[in-house]
This record gives structure tokens, sequence and C-alpha cells, in this order.
């Protein structure tokens, strides 16, 4: 399968022209060097145009997984259904780390679900074409907020699986220490109610450094718009490699569940999250 367009690459100094313009000659030559090591740059191009280049789909998820070295426990994917008679499911999950969760969940979606599923990204991952057989296209002109309605129609209208982390971001120290996701998003029940879908709660183990932790707390504290942590992701993966995570499938909970008008779809969406953090 091949994917038109040129395949995307960090390039820290065309983002600091971008984004600085005219001003982008004053940034000190260490402010770039720096960027390009917390992103990992040439670690990630060297990945995305060798051993990942050509592969698409569920090839690319299981190239990823294998490159990051992430060893696996899996329960409770066996025992779920399958799409059989055009019953497609909602596929929610906690967000601990922000990026291998992400393709480690899709690999194993992929291959219970013979590539039947589709995720709904943001930002950067819509650059990456390994990625694109799994995404819903989008209209590229005007705000991704503007077209992310059109992205979940789009995507449950489909005869695919979707995947969705509710939470948006990846999970947060709490202040009792414990590491928690952020309130999920009611999207998954609206959308599960309307289209009659399953929802299947997934737990994923897993947590960042204390320095993302604490970069966010900051974030938060100062009520700054631009997320800070959000750039140390790609090197907290790469702080993951070769670690054990455990991935925990629950029982899919009948979409009628969601029409009981004692809770809103708010109320349900937290519930959910609930079972999600006891299985």
């Amino acid at each position: 399968m091949e994917i038109e367009g040129q395949e995307f690459k960090i390039d820290v100094d065309a983002i600091v022209r971008d984004k600085a313009g005219a001003k982008a000659k004053y940034i000190p030559g260490f402010v770039t060097s720096w960027l390009k090591k917390v992103l990992h740059q040439d670690e990630v191009n060297r990945f995305i145009t060798g051993r990942a280049a050509g592969k698409y789909g569920i090839d690319f998820l299981d190239e990823c997984v294998d490159y990051l070295e992430m060893d696996l426990t899996v329960n409770g994917l066996d025992s779920l259904p399958t799409n059989e008679g055009g019953r497609y499911f909602t596929i929610v999950s906690n967000h601990p780390l922000g990026g291998e969760d992400g393709v480690a969940l899709g690999k194993l979606v992929c291959h219970k679900w013979d590539s039947k599923m589709v995720y709904l990204v943001n930002d950067i991952l819509m650059n990456l074409k390994g990625l694109a057989p799994l995404c819903i296209p989008i209209n590229k002109t005007g705000a991704q907020s503007r077209n992310f309605p059109k992205m979940v129609e789009t995507a449950f209208q489909s005869d695919r699986n979707v995947v969705m982390f509710p939470a948006g971001l990846c999970s947060r120290k709490q202040d009792d220490g414990t590491i928690r996701d952020l309130p999920w998003k009611k999207t998954f029940i609206t959308k599960s109610v309307q289209y009659q879908r399953d929802v299947i709660p997934v737990h994923f183990s897993g947590h960042n450094s204390d320095r993302f932790y604490n970069i966010a707390r900051l974030c938060k504290k100062f009520n700054l718009k631009f997320n800070f942590a959000m750039l140390f992701l790609v090197d907290e993966m790469y702080k993951n490699v070769g670690k054990k995570f455990t991935v925990t499938f629950g029982e899919p909970i009948p979409w009628q569940t969601f029409t009981d008008k004692s809770k809103s779809h708010a109320e349900w969406a937290q519930w959910v999250q609930d079972r999600v953090y006891e299985l």
C-alpha cells in the first residue's frame, strides 16, 4: 500500500522559523539544539525514514511497538466478541503515557478485529503516513478544532471500531500522588448511544516521569495557554523503552446502559472512567 505525499519528519529549525518568523534569527542556537534533543529529532526521523518506511496501518503499529521494545501483558482481549453481524464497538482507554499507549492499543485492536479500527487523533499524529489508513481523513483547511465534530461523525458512521482516549490529554499526577486521567469528555457516550455501539473499557498501566508531572502542574498553576509538558512526551516515550505494561480489556458495556436518565452523559462518562480504573 502506498500513501501519497511526503513523509513527515521532525524539523525543529523549520518549526522555529514558522512560529517566530523574522525573530527566529534572534533565538540562540542552544535553544534549538535543546529542542532537537528533547524531541529526539534524529532518532525519530531515522525510525520514520528507516525501519518504518513503507509500512502502514497494522504493520506500522507492529514496527512501533517492536522499536519501543514494549513488553505487553494483555488480559481479557481474547474473550471479547467479534464484529460479526456488523457489531462495532467504541473502545475507550485511560491515557497514562501519551504516545506508546496509543500505538500499543491500536496494535492489539487491529490484530483482534482484523484492522477494523479507526483512531480519533490530533496534532502531530495526523501527519504520520504510517497511521493514515487508521485515521479518519478531514478537511485540512481551517483549525482542527472546527473539523473535530466531522471527524467524530465520520468515525462512528464507519464499519470500524472507534478507539478513543476521552480525557484528550495524557494522565496527570493528582494531589494524593496517584496517576489518573483528567475528567473524561462525554462525546463517546453521546455517539455510542446515537450509533448503538457497545463500549469496551480498557485500562493501560504505566506512568511518565516526575519531571513531566511537575511541568504539567506548573502549567496549570500559572494558567499557561501552551502545554509545555507536551514537548517532553517524545522524551518520555524514549524513557519508557523496554518497560513492561499491562493492558486489561473489560467486558462490553451495552449502549442501552447510557439511555438511563438517572445520569447525564457527562456523568456516565465519569462512571465509565471509574470502571476503567477498577479493571
